[in-house]
């Protein structure tokens, strides 16, 4: 009898597991519907991106959009490319140029993106969209016309410039968010108004974050890197993160596909107080090209360590030219700061201000010496 029970008891067991197990393979299929192809794809998932819900893009586009201006600019200048589109510094150094047939001196017009900071109309976009243009304007959401734009305050070597519209009324804005707590693979929504089209939309993500890229006459250090598609006419349109906050300038494109560049906010509220107050205008300059010292060049020159900037052209009539500077020469330091590299001069030199004296500790001949020179502005011709 006792033997009856205990089969009993166990085929019970094994039903009660084979019913379980049964009931999660039936849920598992039921997850798992065939495509055409016959591939399974998984139900219920609510969006590709990791995290976010079904309109949360169109969201935040629908919210950050109105902000988001086009900037149409009219330049006179020697020589022209035919299409305005490609009037960007950023396209053209990576993409060839120039485009288009050389003529003679004639009005050129060229398109570029910002966005609107405060309710009282400025505008932060980039300092190439508007470098040397004799008419800004700008076009907003509601508005049946441009409104004509003045430039507050610009800075070429950070590629950044404050606009300001007299719009008679309060105008939507964009939170300027923390570069600095965005992370690489976080997703990052672009706007502008890539060839002209307004409002464009495209998404990405943080590919990368603090890439150095030299564009013509403009060294940046500390570029965010993303995947999302940024065109000619973007320059100067903001880079969102998820919660529609601005954390980056979109700036420039790659010959890569795939590749884009955005001035980082941390690198914007430096200076944002500068721009603002009408300073900025111009940055300081040493006039010197630089090259690194390698251990070749240090053992040539009896340089204790292969650290320093050898100076390999002054520029005439530069603070360097004036201070006596010649090729050869090789910076130690600038105002008591170490000098590992020329990016450790450019950075210092960035950091300071036009006519602010410093003190250079130079190698020459053998021995150190120092020489005092006063920063002036860089000339617009050699930016």
């Amino acid at each position: 009898m006792q033997n009856w029970k205990r089969t009993l008891a166990f085929v019970a067991l094994a039903a009660f597991v084979a019913g379980v197990m049964f009931a999660g393979g039936c849920l598992l299929v039921n997850d798992l519907k065939p495509q055409k192809d016959g591939i399974p794809q998984v139900n219920n998932v609510a969006n590709a991106m990791p995290g976010v819900g079904p309109g949360t893009v169109a969201d935040i586009v629908s919210k950050a959009g109105p902000a988001v201006v086009k900037i149409d600019t009219v330049k006179i200048r020697n020589s022209g490319r035919v299409d305005p589109f490609f009037d960007d510094p950023f396209f053209r150094q990576f993409f060839g140029g120039p485009f288009g047939f050389q003529s003679q001196p004639r009005e050129e017009r060229g398109i570029g993106s910002g966005f609107i900071m405060s309710q009282d109309g400025y505008i932060l976009t980039n300092e190439h969209v508007i470098d040397g243009a004799q008419k800004i304007t700008v076009t907003i959401q509601g508005f049946d016309q441009p409104l004509p734009a003045r430039v507050v305050g610009a800075d070429y070597d950070l590629d950044l410039a404050v606009l300001k519209v007299d719009a008679g009324k309060s105008l939507p804005t964009l939170k300027m968010g923390d570069s600095n707590k965005i992370r690489v693979g976080d997703w990052v929504i672009a706007i502008g108004n890539p060839f002209g089209l307004d409002h464009t939309v495209t998404v990405g993500v943080i590919s990368a974050k603090g890439r150095p890229v030299t564009v013509e006459n403009r060294r940046y250090k500390n570029l965010l890197q993303t995947d999302a598609s940024i065109n000619p006419g973007n320059s100067g349109g903001p880079l969102l993160n998820l919660n529609g906050e601005v954390v980056g300038i979109n700036t420039a494109v790659a010959q890569a596909q795939g590749i884009g560049f955005a001035i980082p906010t941390s690198t914007v509220k430096e200076v944002l107080n500068q721009l603002l107050q009408g300073n900025g205008k111009g940055r300081p300059w040493l006039g010197v090209q630089m090259q690194p010292v390698t251990e070749e060049i240090a053992a040539y020159l009896e340089l204790p360590a292969a650290a320093g900037a050898l100076v390999v052209g002054v520029i005439p009539g530069s603070p360097a030219d004036n201070a006596g500077l010649v090729q050869g020469d090789v910076i130690l330091q600038v105002d008591n700061q170490k000098i590992g590299n020329p990016d450790d001069v450019v950075s210092i030199i960035q950091k300071s201000k036009v006519g602010q004296r410093v003190v250079l500790q130079i190698y020459r001949n053998g021995r150190a010496r120092y020489v005092p020179l006063i920063l002036a502005e860089k000339p617009p011709q050699l930016r």
